[in-house]
């Protein structure tokens, strides 16, 4: 790896985006993995039952909601030297780790007994969570100490972004492949081998990065995770709800898990059972994934001329369009009926596209709001109950969907011989997912969310007077006319700007 030295570090680089790319592709090979085919290997192949793993399921993902900050306290209070420095170091073991515990959480014991399933889901479970969180929260936070430009820290964001989406797509299209036989069933084997090549593909790319990464900025001086606070839960949740802008932004989020991504088990099943054509289950979410990928270069021309808000207005329209196209459509189980799932899941990335790529900065301008309402930012409280009820929603929707599709006939024993009245089941339950998705997304959007483009504008305005007049202020007090002087100019400039800048 290379050495964390201080002097003489090259220029930022393209070499430093596509190293930064390349860890977020080795986090995803093994992400993807796991949230593409971790429900039918333990129901179908597993034979977990339907009850039991949306029960154990619930389990171990209240657990992730409380592993990210409880391994990023443990980070900041690791004050030892290491060789090649603490990020680094950490997100190698996080990198090794994944690859074993992946594994381990895909061993293929199909007749092991059911107490005995049920302890090897909880356990490799929470130790692929804690190893995918011991590399992956280091290596969010690892663009603090890249570099300390706020451009660059944003290509590095942008770039981490295209990592990611590579990481991703490449499983979702070779699995299907790999792992279903040719009556669509699962081979629980085959996945153990998908599990090892991911797993040493994934570390390979990790290895690349960190072997790649300058580091410029001194370690200690970063910290990955708040500093602990007395903290008044019920005070907190009451200030969240105050803020319109907030709470809007995180009722689109859960819309978006609750419905969409907590679709995945019954769309495997649809495609298993319905389209009786699995293999191409991940050509086809390709395609339904390209209009984003067309879409991106075009957001920032978009949010300059209409603004945030308006652009995902727009784009969970076309969403809840899209997703009733799948009500309304012949989608009949056969191939004609793939081209018409294939054309309403267009329409709904297409519309998805906008809101995916700008939903962070919604909640950036809610932050503002927070303190243009209330007088005071709240970031970490904000942040905190928003990425709360977004992993709430990533938990309770797969177990939710896993419990309806029990109670409308799914079988997991039975696994791609599933009854055509199940199957065709499952075909309106992807369909109500999809189209729930949207039309929350877009009633939230429309509706609660409450920051415009002209809004937004006033808002940057008078923040931007605000704290000028707080800089002048300070300085007054300090007895330093220069000082006031020069803050003067700077809130002048800041007023300037914000009145200039209607897109932010």
């Amino acid at each position: 790896m290379e050495e964390t030295v201080q002097t003489k570090t090259r220029p930022f680089g393209m070499r430093d985006k596509l190293s930064y790319a390349a860890g977020d592709l080795g986090c995803n090979m093994s992400f993807a993995l796991k949230s593409s085919i971790m429900a039918l290997f333990w129901m179908q192949f597993m034979l977990l039952g339907e009850t039991l793993y949306a029960t154990l399921l619930l389990v171990v993902q209240i657990w992730d909601a409380i592993n990210d900050p409880l391994l990023g306290s443990m980070f900041d209070a690791d004050k030892r030297q290491y060789k090649h420095g603490k990020f680094k170091s950490y997100i190698f073991v996080g990198a090794v780790g994944l690859l074993f515990s992946g594994l381990f959480f895909f061993l293929p014991l199909p007749n092991a007994d059911t107490w005995l399933k049920g302890i090897l889901f909880v356990l490799g479970y929470v130790l692929w969570d804690a190893f995918y969180t011991i590399a992956n929260v280091p290596y969010g936070s690892m663009m603090s100490v890249i570099t300390e430009n706020g451009s660059e820290r944003a290509q590095l964001s942008t770039w981490r972004s295209i990592g990611s989406m590579v990481g991703n797509i490449l499983p979702m299209v070779l699995l299907p492949m790999i792992v279903y036989d040719e009556a669509d069933n699962l081979i629980g084997k085959n996945v153990f081998i998908a599990a090892l090549v991911m797993g040493v593909i994934g570390l390979i790319f990790f290895i690349l990065m960190l072997k790649t990464t300058t580091i410029r900025v001194d370690e200690s001086m970063v910290k990955i995770s708040e500093p602990k606070q007395k903290f008044n839960v019920f005070k907190a949740m009451g200030n969240f709800m105050k803020n319109r802008a907030a709470v809007g932004a995180t009722v689109a989020a859960m819309a978006m898990f609750i419905g969409m991504n907590s679709s995945t088990t019954a769309t495997a099943v649809l495609f298993q059972s319905y389209f009786h054509n699995a293999k191409i289950s991940g050509i086809i979410m390709l395609i339904s994934y390209l209009p984003m990928f067309l879409f991106m270069p075009f957001i920032k021309k978009i949010v300059d001329k209409w603004g945030k808000k308006e652009g995902c207005v727009v784009g969970a329209g076309v969403s809840a369009f899209g997703g009733l196209l799948l009500f309304i459509l012949p989608i009949t189980p056969n191939m004609t009926g793939i081209v018409f799932y294939v054309i309403a899941q267009l329409f709904f990335g297409l519309g998805l596209g906008f809101y995916t790529c700008v939903s962070w900065a919604l909640m950036a301008d809610a932050i503002d709001y927070n303190e243009w309402k209330h007088g005071a930012k709240e970031e970490g409280t904000v942040y905190s109950l928003h990425s709360f009820f977004r992993k709430l929603a990533q938990g309770v929707g797969p177990s939710l969907v896993v419990l309806i599709m029990a109670a409308l006939g799914y079988n997991s024993e039975l696994g791609a011989n599933q009854t055509l009245e199940v199957a065709t089941n499952m075909r309106w339950l992807v369909a109500g997912l999809y189209a729930f998705s949207g039309i929350a997304m877009f009633l939230s959007i429309t509706f609660i969310y409450n920051l415009d483009k002209k809004k937004v504008a006033q808002m940057s305005a008078e923040l931007a007077r605000r704290r000028g007049t707080k800089v002048v202020e300070e300085a007054e007090e300090a007895e330093a006319p220069e000082t006031v002087e020069e803050a003067a100019e700077e809130a002048a400039e800041a007023v300037e700007e914000a009145e200039k800048s209607d897109n932010e």
